[in-house]
């Protein structure tokens, strides 16, 4: 297939995914190029008067994190002016990836350094770009000996000064807000380091009202509990911006997910999943990349908090017959497992959750924790200890192995998963003070721990779980406290809203528990009527 009609097939096919009039789009974001709309980015460079435009381009690609199209866009600028240092810059920042993944690893990080170290050898024309040079050289400085997490963290103190000596040009402003975001503690739950990125992006954000970097990135600043309702304006019209862009298509989610949005969760990740895979089709590639399991994910969750069991079931279908996607770590590997194992715990349906495959021995160790969790709280909830105990011990080995990162993040993690299934299997073994004890441990550890954007939440609560061992130990006063607490964390969750009402109806107080079980059948109003929760709900609402 030619370029121009790769071109071609590829623009009629946003077409039809686009939320505005192509016209409009074109009027209001100039920067419609090969790959189609992506906002509007000025960025000056000193390079070649025709490598401005392109350059602009693939920066627009890049802030929507559209890797493929970034790699060709900035490759393009090189085409016209060889010497553009900054095009090498945009290399070495694409090659890195998603900065909340990880980092890359393999040939990836080979061709970021690559690009880094050939830009450093490059004279950049001015001082800020000598700045945004310096910091991808730092970003990938030593690579062979030093972790990706402490080369991000000298990328942010090399962009704190760049900032600090370019304090009124915007897109090193963004820079440093972005490098704030991604080395912000998962830990820290004042969001200290966000809250600041905020205060940056805003008045930029008020000022170029169509610049995709700044929609994406206040996403991501208010992407946590107490701060989403902030990012709501952000989140709605991001995917207007970049319309191409299968990222700014999903991004919008990660805000809708924290309010309990879930139809618009549902139709943002469904334009994600479409625009990658027409740009997948139009360009004749053999696999996707990781955005399209990491889209399905998000919408799995989100069918299954409105009890649309069937469209979260076919969902799970298509993500099967997704060419394979991309080896970055985590985002696409992670989510290709969760969605899967979504559809058996948010069901309660534990025994098809302790039959949930094993994973395949070279599976990496955070997306394997998922598998050993799932099965093993299926295992333990079935009355069945024994079988349980098998992945209890593979999640306490994970989370060992991982426990060598830098910010222990992940060994947190599963060592939360760890516990949570622990204290099932010592309620399934009678012992009762001791398996609610541990399960309070676990949701105060979770409640101190941020979720990562991969996901769009864990696969059960931690605290949900102990509100569930609350309720089963006939402690449902506690049990009903416990739900509303997981409901502030995370709106909108079926089976808390469910879980709130019968705990509500068993501790006596009918008043609340009609309450909560009309809220549990306006959310099922979509579902598809299989869950025994229904039953219930129904019943105790007909006579309220």
């Amino acid at each position: 297939m030619s370029p121009s009609t790769s071109r071609l097939r590829f623009a009629l096919a946003l077409a039809a995914l686009s939320p505005l009039p192509l016209s409009a789009q074109e009027h209001d974001h100039p920067h419609g190029g090969e790959f189609g709309t992506l906002g509007r980015v000025t960025f000056p460079v000193s390079c070649a008067p025709a490598a401005k435009p392109r350059f602009e381009h693939a920066l627009a690609a890049l802030h929507s994190f559209w890797w493929q199209a970034g790699d060709s866009a900035f490759g393009a600028v090189l085409a016209v002016d060889s010497t553009c240092a900054m095009a090498y810059w945009g290399l070495a920042l694409n090659a890195w990836g998603n900065p909340f993944a990880g980092g890359p690893v393999g040939p990836d990080l080979e061709k970021g350094a690559r690009a880094a170290e050939h830009g450093a050898r490059l004279t950049a024309g001015t001082p800020r770009e000598r700045g945004f040079v310096a910091a991808a050289a730092a970003l990938y400085r030593d690579a062979e000996r030093t972790s990706n997490a402490a080369r991000l963290q000298s990328y942010a103190d090399t962009m704190a000064r760049v900032y600090r000596d370019f304090p009124g040009e915007p897109e090193v402003a963004i820079y440093y807000a972005l490098s704030l975001l991604a080395t912000a503690p998962r830990t820290d739950t004042t969001f200290a380091q966000q809250r600041k990125a905020i205060g940056i992006l805003e008045p930029l954000f008020a000022r170029y009202p169509d610049h995709p970097g700044l929609a994406h990135y206040v996403i991501h600043a208010t992407d946590s509990p107490a701060l989403a309702s902030l990012g709501l304006s952000a989140a709605r019209r991001y995917a207007r911006i970049a319309p191409a862009a299968p990222h700014a298509q999903h991004m919008p989610s990660h805000i809708f997910v924290r309010l309990g949005l879930w139809d618009e969760t549902v139709a943002s990740n469904w334009q994600s999943y479409r625009a990658g895979m027409a740009f997948v089709r139009a360009t004749g590639r053999s696999r996707t990349g990781p955005e399209e399991l990491h889209a399905l994910d998000y919408a799995v969750y989100g069918y299954l908090q409105r009890g649309q069991d069937s469209a979260a079931r076919a969902a799970v279908d298509v993500a099967a017959r997704v060419p394979a996607s991309d080896p970055r770590p985590l985002i696409g590997l992670y989510n290709g497992t969760a969605l899967r194992a979504r559809i058996p715990l948010e069901r309660s349906d534990w025994a098809a959750a302790a039959a949930f495959p094993l994973p395949d021995p070279g599976t990496a160790p955070v997306t394997a924790a998922l598998a050993r969790f799932t099965r093993a709280v299926g295992a333990a909830r079935s009355g069945r200890p024994d079988a349980a105990r098998a992945d209890v011990a593979a999640l306490d080995s994970i989370a060992a192995r991982v426990a060598a990162a830098p910010d222990d993040y992940w060994a947190r993690v599963v060592r939360i998963k760890r516990d949570a299934a622990t204290a099932w299997i010592r309620l399934a073994e009678g012992d009762s003070a001791g398996a609610l004890a541990l399960a309070r441990s676990a949701a105060e550890e979770e409640d101190g721990t941020d979720k990562h954007p991969v996901t769009p939440g864990e696969l059960l609560p931690a605290r949900e779980l102990e509100a569930d061992m609350l309720l089963a130990t006939g402690r449902h006063a506690e049990a009903r406290s416990a739900y509303l607490a997981t409901l502030t964390r995370e709106p909108g969750r079926a089976r808390s809203i469910f879980g709130a009402a019968r705990a509500a109806e068993l501790a006596g107080d009918q008043a609340a528990a009609a309450q909560g079980y009309r809220e549990y059948l306006r959310m099922m109003e979509k579902g598809d009527g299989g869950r025994a929760e229904l039953t219930v709900a129904r019943k105790v609402s007909l006579h309220h």
